[in-house]
């Protein structure tokens, strides 16, 4: 059984992810390791994260692309888009209920932005992992 470029594209897009997403929460651990609490020391890593992102992701599906003609997305995999996001959802409502009861405990504001966007990072590898599960398994 082939790969569909769509099931290819979750694995281009967790691969990313966690490779280059964990490395700037990796990078940010480490500044706040040693005390760091201004948040615009975080902004030009979180903007180089994302621009390598951006290029990482494009490399990726243009390779999908040459190697194998996209085709339309079916129902199949707009289903699993949609399972997988609501099977995931709950960990992005956790990550902003703690941020709200970090707020409540005046944690210092670098923790708290951490907190969110851990919580969205978290959410998309768990959205991720499920649409591959559903890819392999079937839904």
């Amino acid at each position: 059984m082939s790969v569909s470029i769509e099931e290819k594209s979750v694995w281009i897009q967790l691969a990313s992810m966690v490779f280059v997403l964990g490395g700037y929460f990796a990078y940010a651990g480490s500044m706040m390791a040693r005390g760091v609490t201004e948040m615009a020391a975080y902004v030009a890593p979180f903007i180089v994260a994302v621009v390598l992102m951006v290029i990482v992701l494009a490399a990726g599906h243009a390779v999908a692309a040459i190697v194998r003609k996209p085709e339309d997305r079916d129902e199949r995999d707009k289903l699993i888009a949609w399972r997988s996001e609501s099977n995931a959802s709950w960990v992005l409502g956790a990550g902003a209920f703690f941020a709200v009861v970090g707020l409540v405990f005046d944690i210092e504001n670098v923790w708290t932005m951490q907190i969110l966007l851990f919580s969205m990072f978290l959410s998309e590898v768990v959205k991720y992992a499920y649409q591959l599960v559903y890819y392999r398994r079937g839904v």
